[in-house]
């Protein structure tokens, strides 16, 4: 089965979780330190102004901790997201107000996002889908206007940016995530970056139980007695990443150039050998001065024909799927009001594989199973 996401792993990454093992300390230590460093370089940040967690999502808890999220608030998202966003805002009591997105481009834009706002949106919550900008210069713009904290969900954007500035650092808040299905992979794993290094060090107590203090070994270096004694600030989870997933991590993390060319290839190829196909449209452009990070590759098909479509492709030994189905059309969040653009994109739009693992011929056996599968369900094969 060609899959839609792939990591690509191997001997470097082997040998960087065996250093790991024969330093005999498994746990977050100088590799996570190490990796928190050099992904603060990476999005052009201060070195603490990055804490890792165990997941994007629990970083995004830990963002509407930050924010003061709470009862009677309303947070903006925009429905087409990832289910993790909708539950750190109904976990934290607040409402989720979903908005609609561009049917194109699938991300909301900022007079989807200014129609949502009231005077109870306590902050605005938004994905960058694909890896695509999207309207953030202008929806950073806005919030900061109305005194809205903007939280940005850069998980699928490790790699984006707008003018040269990192996307998940236009906002107060920022979330990425090195999860298996992602670009940047270390297992599980996710990282938080806000403008205020105050809340930083706020979110390292939160993902670490509300300890004052992080390790008794550490604090045995600077207090003469009792250094097992500990206060809390908060009642608070354990959500740390360990060495081991900064080792792999940090590989994965110098590997993301290369991981990107390829990538590349792969879109100019789909983008190349689709442009003539009826009835499928691929990815809009980016706008210029926009950086995306190609996570996914999504085409608009005519919606009578797009699960057939899916079902054509698996058959032939290749996955497809949509990301990500609309929020507002899940029971549990009690929202009732259409959001007929979103709802449009989500019977049309069907992502195709894209990762660097893919071989030319992999590429190609998309294509040719696409080609036909839709020939044939549009009436223009047997």
């Amino acid at each position: 089965m060609i899959n839609v996401f792939q990591p690509s792993l191997g001997e470097r990454e082997l040998a960087a979780v065996a250093e790991v093992f024969a330093g005999n300390w498994l746990g977050k230590g100088p590799r996570t330190a190490g990796f928190e460093r050099d992904f603060a370089e990476h999005i052009g940040v201060e070195a603490e102004r990055v804490v890792t967690t165990n997941s994007c999502t629990e970083a995004t808890f830990i963002a509407m901790d930050l924010a003061g999220v709470g009862e009677g608030d309303e947070v903006v998202l925009p429905t087409v997201s990832f289910v993790g966003a909708g539950n750190a805002v109904a976990a934290h009591g607040a409402r989720p107000v979903f908005c609609d997105v561009d049917p194109t481009t699938l991300n909301a834009t900022v007079d989807d996002i200014e129609a949502a706002l009231t005077p109870r949106t306590k902050a605005v919550l938004l994905l960058h889908y694909g890896g695509y900008p999207g309207d953030v210069v202008d929806i950073a713009a806005l919030c900061r206007d109305r005194g809205v904290l903007l939280i940005e969900d850069a998980a699928a954007a490790v790699a984006s940016s707008v003018d040269g500035q990192a996307c998940g650092t236009f906002g107060d808040i920022g979330v990425w995530s090195f999860d298996s299905q992602k670009i940047v992979v270390a297992g599980d794993g996710g990282a938080l970056s806000a403008r205020d290094p105050e809340l930083v060090a706020r979110a390292g107590k939160l993902a670490y139980f509300g300890l004052e203090q992080f390790s008794g070994y550490s604090q045995a270096k600077t207090t003469s007695t009792r250094w097992w004694d500990f206060d809390i600030s908060s009642f608070s989870r354990r959500s740390i990443m360990n060495d081991v997933q900064s080792a792999i991590g940090a590989v994965q993390l110098r590997r993301l150039p290369e991981f990107l060319a390829r990538r590349a290839e792969v879109v100019a190829h789909y983008d190349r050998e689709l442009a003539d196909v009826p009835g499928v449209l691929p990815p809009p452009a980016l706008p210029r001065g926009h950086r995306g990070s190609q996570y996914l590759y999504w085409l608009r098909l005519d919606a009578r024909i797009r699960d057939q479509v899916a079902r054509d492709l698996y058959d032939r030994g290749v996955y497809t799927t949509f990301r990500y189905p609309a929020l507002h059309r899940v029971a549990a969040y009690g929202w009732t009001t259409p959001l007929p653009r979103a709802e449009e994109a989500a019977e049309r739009t069907l992502c195709l594989p894209l990762h660097q693992a893919l071989s030319d011929d992999d590429v190609q056996t998309v294509v040719d199973a696409l080609r036909d599968s839709v020939s044939r369900r549009s009436g223009g094969g047997a």
